[in-house]
């Protein structure tokens, strides 16, 4: 595909990474020509510095025959402008807009701005809230170091750290259906042993310290994890450290059932905080005074998350409060080379908003009929919901057992979801399944460099129609 990125942050670039290496035609643009400049170096992709608003620049860059614009600057408008001129002066077929202001993605403003006849954005994706629910999902499962929905979150990917004294550590992986017993199924996609994947096999022993992915269904998650990790009680006492966008929507979401306490720097912003937040705390300070933190009694806390938008204040506050007694500390951190070094430090789950946002937007960047992706281990592997087309002649997939399939290397399909529109049926990947038409196909990827020979297992061939 020919795509035209606008923005070179954190999200473009990232983004740019993703798709350089599957024989994407990629054009970047932006109005610095350093950054660009870097990103040369490092990447197979063309650059052009200006503005992405600006006609005579994507015509430039060729959104005369591009297949999609993503429009990721850090401004909401340009971006907004940007697709409306894509689509009214060259019709491009594809306009993705990252808006991060509340007022423009509001449920009220947003059904009546975007659309064909309107603002014609077809995806306008929220990095905000996007962190925000990644980080309400971590809350409601306590242990879990990743939370991912498919199959309108029926299903989940979730992984844990294997601990010493875990049932299933020093057991195969085929012995896990005997510890959970007839009513609840899991799969374990894929394990990861210091940085080294490991696809799962029956006789794959399950080793302490390993990060085991595995898939189930939603309610049956807490119950799989007590297999790999000692069961943590629910989280209960929260501090969020920083009260912008994102610190002040998740305790919207969590002040309901936790108690929640909001530590931010800015005075008048605290007063917003105040009016808004109907059971949270909200302290006047900073996160990184070690006095404060005793006082509100941080040993006591379940849960520390840093938000706020500065890298090294997070890193800081965050290893504070481990020392000082915290449960669990996540930390936000925008710069993704800082994430691994800080992943093994006394940070427990370090997460980079660009992946996040990264993972949305591949999901409308990929081919074929594409439901939902999630970058994972910083961009290296990948888990995607994919929609299996055609009959026996005409595709590679369907009529077939998961057993026939020939998937890529280091691919594994964890899960099936059948009837996923009326009657929702979830079968566990086994090899003897039958993959039929219209099945959704969970699939874990642990090298995204194959991602290209899943989508063409996944094309139909044009006999089909």
């Amino acid at each position: 595909m020919k795509i035209i990125i606008l923005g070179a942050g954190q999200v473009g670039s990232t983004l740019a990474n993703n798709l350089a290496s599957e024989e994407n035609d990629i054009t970047l643009i932006d109005s610095d020509e350093a950054r660009l400049g870097e990103l040369r170096d490092k990447l197979d992709i063309q650059t052009i510095c200006g503005w992405g608003s600006h006609p005579e620049i994507l015509e430039q860059a060729g959104i005369a025959d591009a297949d999609m614009l993503v429009a990721v600057t850090t401004h909401d408008e340009v971006n907004m402008v940007a697709c409306q001129i894509a689509h009214s002066l060259y019709k491009t077929p594809r306009k993705i807009a990252r808006i991060r202001s509340v007022g423009y993605t509001n449920d009220r403003v947003r059904n009546r701005l975007f659309g064909s006849d309107d603002m014609p954005v077809d995806v306008a994706i929220a990095p905000e809230q996007l962190v925000t629910d990644h980080l309400a999902q971590l809350i409601s499962q306590p242990g879990a170091l990743q939370v991912l929905d498919f199959a309108d979150k029926r299903l989940q990917l979730v992984a844990v750290a294997a601990q010493t004294d875990a049932p299933m550590v020093g057991k195969q992986v085929r012995d896990l259906g005997n510890h959970l017993g007839d009513r609840v199924e899991a799969r374990v996609a894929a394990v990861y042993r210091g940085r080294r994947p490991i696809i799962p096999e029956g006789s794959t022993v399950i080793e302490a310290g390993d990060e085991v992915f595995f898939l189930a269904a939603t309610r049956h998650i807490r119950q799989v994890m007590s297999e790999l990790a000692a069961k943590e009680k629910p989280y209960k006492r929260i501090v969020i450290a920083g009260g912008g966008n994102i610190g002040f929507r998740l305790a919207q979401i969590l002040e309901i059932s936790h108690n929640v306490k909001v530590i931010e720097m800015n005075a008048e912003r605290c007063e917003f905080l105040a009016e808004n937040l109907h059971h949270s705390i909200v302290l006047n300070g900073s996160s990184s005074e070690q006095d404060l933190l005793k006082e509100e009694g941080i040993e006591t806390v379940d849960v520390f998350l840093a938000l706020t938008n500065n890298d090294a204040a997070n890193i800081i506050s965050s290893m504070l409060a481990k020392k000082l007694g915290a449960g669990k500390v996540i930390t936000l951190i925008n710069n993704p080379v800082y994430v691994d070094l800080m992943q093994s430090s006394e940070i427990d789950i370090a997460i980079a908003p660009s992946q996040i946002t990264t993972s949305a937007l591949l999901s409308y960047v990929r081919r074929g009929d594409t439901v939902r992706v999630h970058s994972l281990r910083r961009g290296a592997a990948e888990a995607m919901e994919v929609v299996a087309h055609g009959d026996a002649r005409s595709s590679k997939v369907v009529g077939r057992k998961i057993s026939e399939i020939k998937l890529p290397e280091g691919a594994t399909i964890g899960a099936v979801v059948r009837n996923a529109e009326d009657n929702p049926e979830v079968l566990m990947g086994s090899g003897d399944v039958i993959i039929q038409d219209t099945d959704h196909l969970i699939i874990f990827l642990s090298d995204k460099d194959h991602i290209r020979k899943v989508e063409q297992l996944f094309s139909v061939a044009f006999t089909f129609f």
